[in-house]
């Protein structure tokens, strides 16, 4: 079976990504310079949104969200486990590039290793889940310092994946690659750690930097992250 999709589906909920803090109640022009969709393509999706209550029109002509969306918001909420979003993910980069990937979030002003899944085979570079170490110049804390704290780094804005080797062990490499969600914003630091004589920068080249670049997308979109944004941000438009 195909993975092709229903364009019109697909556009109709692309209209109700352009609603966001801020821009809760948006005009029929404004819904159509937003989405790139002509008039008369965003009114006809707009008219069946409505009719399945996931849009309210005023009498001002203005829309805004409807009761439905709060309902899948809070069955989403309910059956939400971020552990079997991410640990699937981290399981399948590490086995497709033979190093430990790890998921690392700021938790009282240092980094904390959340999620992890460890290479199969060979010689590895291991911290438990639940370790924590201080925001350093290593590529996983530059990821967490930038994007984070907005932090400005000291050679401007990073190539991603961000590489460094010999930041807190002199035996130990990372590349590392920011992780978005709901509005955009920074949840988490995307890490492949290895030693340093197997995990060099050329790797970058090799492969590393699509896979990681697409596993960043694929959970930056499940969590919540725009699909524009994310489009844009790792360069993944098709």
């Amino acid at each position: 079976m195909g993975n092709e999709g229903v364009i019109a589906v697909e556009k109709a909920l692309a209209l109700l990504d352009c609603f966001r803090p801020g821009s809760d109640s948006l005009t029929l022009t404004e819904l159509a310079q937003l989405s790139g969709y002509h008039k008369t393509t965003v009114y006809r999706l707009m008219n069946s949104l409505e009719r399945m209550n996931y849009i309210v029109r005023h009498d001002d002509g203005n829309y805004t969200p409807g009761p439905r969306l709060l309902y899948l918001g809070k069955l989403y909420e309910q059956s939400f486990h971020l552990a079997k979003v991410v640990q699937p993910e981290l399981h399948t980069l590490s086995q497709a590039s033979h190093e430990s990937a790890s998921w690392y979030v700021i938790e009282g002003g240092q980094r904390l290793c959340l999620y992890r899944a460890e290479a199969s085979e060979g010689l590895r570079h291991s911290n438990l889940p639940g370790s924590l170490f201080p925001l350093d110049n290593s590529a996983i804390s530059k990821v967490l310092r930038h994007w984070g704290l907005n932090e400005t780094l000291a050679e401007g804005e990073p190539a991603l994946p961000i590489y460094t080797s010999g930041a807190r062990d002199p035996h130990t490499a990372a590349f590392a690659i920011p992780v978005f969600g709901v509005h955009d914003k920074l949840i988490a630091a995307l890490a492949l750690t290895g030693p340093s004589s197997r995990l060099t920068e050329d790797r970058k080249a090799s492969g590393i930097n699509a896979l990681m670049k697409e596993t960043a997308n694929r959970l930056s979109m499940k969590l919540g992250a725009s699909k524009l944004f994310c489009e844009q941000f790792y360069g993944t438009e098709e």
